[in-house]
């Protein structure tokens, strides 16, 4: 029998004085670089049944987005409920806490409410954990019987390459090299069990942890972070196995938008720095295929371990009293738009899975249309929780869909990202180490394209350090304005618009042909989240 969600002392803010089950738990779970290649999504290919049957019994948001794709800006601001231009987090070198050393997390404002907060695996980005403000226990450490991975191979010549690597970029260009010059392969297909990787060995810790905190007389937050499909691609043989390799559907459109900007598209920095990858130049059919095949063997490893985890929840009682939430962090290129990695203002990088179940839904397994943004979250798991919700989160709450999956909802979905061309793979501007290292000739390569296209208009310091792409998503349209961010009023240095009603793939870029259409979008856009209501 499904308890109550919540008691009405609870609802009306005395969380504190609730007893734990009184109070729903919250299982948290973070998938780095997934895009929504999903079985419950339409992927052709991906074997991911219990991602699959969670979506089946909760809520699918088929629409739902990132506020900038990469991995420390977006998981600050969904974490943070505040949007990147709030938080001043544009790239991963930088911590969350240096620019805002008093805001309030998620998991801090449940600590705050009679929570005990715990998380295994990544769900801050590395450097961003806030142990001290927004974890209120420490996990399980380690499992009698298990051993923890160590070097991120489970074979020891990858590890070695890797090693090797490293070694020769710190002879030839010091520190600068522990900002990913030093890398291994980009896969590996190995016979080991699931806990040979960290994946397999942090949801063993969590299960465990679970167990410990569903025994207290608290409410518990759990977060579960996976690590892949980040790169490298590494997961057990009997996950690769799932896929026949001839059967692997490549990319639909592989040629950058017609007609679209040329800084738009970056030239997959952080896959071309692994060995074995070519440093410039197309990689070729048979690689591409192999590479799909890695990283949908990593999807289906992270489901099971999904499955793994939403089984103990069962064994232990708490299921029908915890919230499941599921999220990717961002997208991510498998050769679209003739890109691999994430980074762009465009669909297939800001567009995310995202799922969730909770006891008192009403509508179970229709999906929704509404347009979401991770943002979002965390309004919505406070009023799940009977919690109130802090002033400065810039999301909206949507529980309402879990009842009406097909009400009217936002007019508008944000994200934006700093010219993603002239960047590094974590959004930081070029640095010289990167100009000195292989990706030289590939950088005077992209740069060429957009000194060629922006004509007079060219101007480096605000191309490498200043220049903001901004995307907002609506029902039918992508619009992406690329500005001077030191002036947002000033007028675009270029602008993009994709017809998602007669080009989902965002293959052609329409701006010039509709300016009426632009006019009216660039104006929505300035006005922000806020009109998007």
């Amino acid at each position: 029998m499904i308890k109550p969600l919540l008691t009405l002392a609870c609802v009306v803010g005395l969380a504190s004085t609730c007893r734990a089950a009184d109070k729903p738990n919250v299982l948290f779970i973070a998938i780095d670089d997934l895009r929504p290649e999903l079985g419950c999504y339409g992927s052709e290919i991906a074997v991911s049944p219990n991602l699959d049957a969670l979506a089946n019994d909760g809520l699918l948001f088929n629409r739902a987005y990132c506020q900038q794709a990469i991995c420390r800006p977006s998981r600050a601001s969904l974490m943070t409920g505040a949007r990147p231009e709030t938080t001043g987090l544009f790239h991963n070198y930088v911590s969350l806490r240096e620019l805002q050393p008093d805001i309030v997390t998620l998991p801090q404002h449940f600590i705050a409410h009679g929570y005990e907060t715990a998380y295994c695996g990544k769900i801050f980005h590395q450097g961003d954990t806030d142990e001290e403000n927004s974890w209120s226990r420490s996990p399980v450490k380690w499992i009698k019987g298990i051993e923890k991975p160590v070097g991120g191979y489970a074979l020891p010549e990858n590890n070695k390459i890797k090693s090797d690597n490293m070694k020769e970029m710190l002879a030839k260009y010091g520190e600068a090299a522990r900002r990913g010059l030093g890398s291994g392969p980009a896969y590996e297909n190995a016979d080991v069990p699931d806990t040979a990787y960290g994946d397999g060995y942090n949801t063993r810790l969590a299960i465990e942890t679970m167990k410990q905190m569903a025994k207290a007389d608290k409410p518990f937050f759990l977060g579960l972070g996976f690590k892949k499909p980040h790169l490298n691609w590494t997961a057990p043989k009997r996950y690769w196995d799932l896929y026949d390799p001839d059967k692997i559907p490549m990319a639909a459109h592989s040629d950058a938008p017609e007609g679209g900007a040329a800084m738009g598209l970056h030239a997959s920095f952080e896959l071309r720095t692994r060995a074995g990858i070519p440093k410039i130049g197309p990689l070729g059919p048979e690689l591409s295929r192999t590479l799909k095949h890695a990283y949908l063997a990593c999807v289906s490893y992270v489901d099971a371990q999904v499955g793994l985890m939403v089984r103990a929840l069962e064994d232990a009682g708490v299921r029908d009293n915890t919230i499941i939430i599921v999220w990717g962090d961002h997208g991510w290129h498998l050769g679209d738009l003739g890109v691999w990695g994430k980074a762009t203002n465009y669909e297939i990088a800001t567009r995310v899975p995202l799922m969730i179940w909770t006891p008192g839904m009403k509508s179970r397994g229709k999906p929704t249309d509404a347009l979401v943004e991770l943002v979002d979250m965390y309004p919505t798991l406070c009023e799940l929780a009977g919690l109130p919700i802090p002033d400065h989160v810039e999301g909206h709450s949507f529980v309402p869909l879990l009842d009406d999956p097909d009400r009217a909802w936002k007019k508008a979905a944000f994200s934006q990202y700093p010219n993603p061309a002239l960047r590094e793979w974590a959004a930081n501007p070029l640095s010289q180490g990167m100009r000195e290292t292989w990706f030289g000739p590939l950088i005077r390569e992209v740069e060429s394209r957009i000194i060629e296209q922006m004509g007079d208009t060219w101007d480096r310091e605000l191309f490498e350090q200043h220049l903001m792409g901004y995307t907002m998503r609506t029902d039918r349209y992508r619009l992406v304005v690329w500005r001077d961010h030191r002036n947002p009023q000033a007028d675009p240095v270029f602008v993009e618009l994709f017809d998602h009603q007669s080009d989902p793939g965002e293959t052609k870029n329409v701006a010039l042909d509709n300016p009426n259409v632009v006019a009216r979008l660039t104006q929505q856009l300035d006005a922000g989240w806020k009109a998007a209501l």
